[in-house]
């Protein structure tokens, strides 16, 4: 004990003057112990694999309550500073870069490639090497002993009630959207949610807005369903409503995703908001809201969703967590009005729909245990930071002639590149025979085109040399795109 009371004190360097600033500071307390911890790795003062006191003796040292240490422990080993080993105590993570062999001042782990499952600036994965992966499999093994007979049956329809209730409370603090749990229907993806909706509401004819440019993959599962969809721009303010109504006044649905527009990553304005709601109000039409990316904007908090704001009951909201966790889950959800209730419990019934119920129990308790507001705020904070590291690396390997035409939110850039005379398809097509996942904005447009550029997603650039290799390849793809 005494060992580890002089370990804890070198690792916070003179304990009673920070005693003081552990009240005084700002922050929350946990918070500033993950730091002290943090400064010590990165100054040598405890190398990777050393071991750090145990929770009881540094609260015992520090005067705290073991609950705050406990936290602030967990939050490290998200993090990758810290490893778990069970009764043989806590480590600093070996896997942790050694401080002498770097300049930057806080830890981190060392470089690696792309994941395998992740090409060069590919769209719609998050950041495969950041998820903590420790925690899921702990809540995952816990789950599985608990395996009863009755998790072995049919799953329900309209998903497990635990993840509802705790997808209706995290709406309600994050988007401002009050709902009951049976409102929540899960689904096993974006496009199981679009079809549950086709399923319930939609009728043979129904003409649908939908954004242009737009995403993809929704485009092309609506009209392999022989929906009849009417491409209407997108400007700095989200969906245009009034070309809306010139282009297709019988439209019965809007598909749109004005949290974070999908690909623009501009955000639907107030008023354009307020437009969209007097539409399907005043046509007892339906919104289909799409709350793409909405957890990762970096210089402002999100507005109110369409679904908070709706007082007619005329929106249905989509939510995903192929982003926020990983795609593998192949789970999403829809939340619709509570006159809509029956009809979508019908439709889940016909459809035969039902999710594995093991994911889903892991995904409640990873939300109920504060895992996932956590991982979020982490999330947060790296994609700002590799964001911004791709940026400024497309300015020191293209120079002037590359810009960012997209505001500072989202997973991905949308880039545009001067001084060449190949077209964005012509650089993507080549970038794709070298194994690069970016795409041109080309892709993203059904009707014509308003805006060109590349889509490049900065989620997997674990490092500022990898970005580097990487701009500089993608350099000499539009280089020699030019000489074809």
């Amino acid at each position: 004990m005494q060992e580890m009371a002089i370990m804890a004190k070198q690792a916070f360097s003179d304990q009673a003057k920070d005693m003081a600033l552990l009240r005084d500071d700002g922050d929350p307390i946990y918070l500033q112990i993950c730091a002290r911890f943090k400064t010590a790795i990165a100054e040598g003062r405890m190398a990777p694999g050393d071991r750090v006191p145990s929770v009881r003796a540094l609260a015992s040292e520090l005067g705290l309550s073991r609950g705050t240490v406990n936290l602030a422990y967990q939050i490290l080993a998200e993090q990758g500073y810290f490893e778990f080993r069970g009764a043989a105590g806590t480590f600093v993570d070996p896997q942790l870069k050694s401080s002498a062999s770097r300049s930057n001042s806080l830890p981190v782990r060392a470089p690696s490639e792309p994941s395998s499952n992740a090409k060069p600036f590919q769209l719609g994965l998050p950041a495969l090497d950041a998820f903590p992966r420790k925690t899921w499999s702990r809540l995952v093994s816990r789950r599985s002993r608990q395996l009863g007979a009755e998790q072995l049956g049919y799953p329900e329809p309209a998903g497990l009630m635990a993840l509802r209730e705790r997808i209706a409370a995290c709406l309600a603090f994050s988007r401002g959207i009050v709902c009951q749990p049976e409102q929540v229907f899960v689904t096993a993806g974006h496009r199981a949610s679009l079809a549950l909706i086709m399923q319930a509401v939609f009728r043979p004819g129904d003409g649908i807005w939908f954004e242009d440019p737009g995403y993809p993959v929704a485009r092309e599962f609506l009209l392999a369903m022989q929906a009849r969809l009417q491409p209407i721009p997108v400007d700095q303010d989200g969906l245009v409503v009034e070309e809306g109504r010139k282009r297709a006044p019988n439209a019965r649905f809007a598909i749109v995703t004005p949290a974070n527009q999908s690909p623009l990553c501009v955000m639907m304005s107030k008023d354009r908001r307020g437009e969209l709601l007097k539409w399907a109000e005043e046509g007892q039409c339906w919104i289909v809201e799409d709350d793409y990316d909405s957890e990762y904007r970096y210089n402002r908090r999100p507005p109110l969703s369409l679904k908070a704001m709706d007082r007619g009951e005329r929106v249905l909201f989509t939510g995903s967590f192929s982003k926020v966790l990983y795609p593998a889950l192949r789970l999403a959800y829809v939340v619709v009005p509570p006159s809509e209730i029956d009809v979508f419990e019908r439709a889940c019934r016909s459809m035969g729909s039902g999710c594995p119920e093991l994911h889903q129990a892991v995904i409640a308790d990873f939300i109920e245990q504060g895992y996932f507001i956590r991982h979020l705020k982490k999330m947060r904070m790296l994609y700002a930071e590799r964001r911004q590291m791709l940026v400024d690396v497309m300015q020191e390997v293209f120079g002037d002639s590359a810009r960012t035409i997209s505001p500072p939110a989202g997973l991905h850039l949308v880039m545009q590149i001067d001084r060449h005379r190949a077209s964005y398809k012509k650089i993507a097509a080549l970038a794709h025979a070298d194994g690069f996942g970016l795409q041109p904005l080309a892709l993203w447009h059904m009707g014509p085109q308003s805006v060109d550029g590349l889509l490049l997603s900065f989620t997997n650039l674990s490092s500022r040399p990898m970005a580097q290799s990487l701009a500089a390849r993608l350099k000499a793809i539009c280089i020699a795109s030019d000489k074809e």
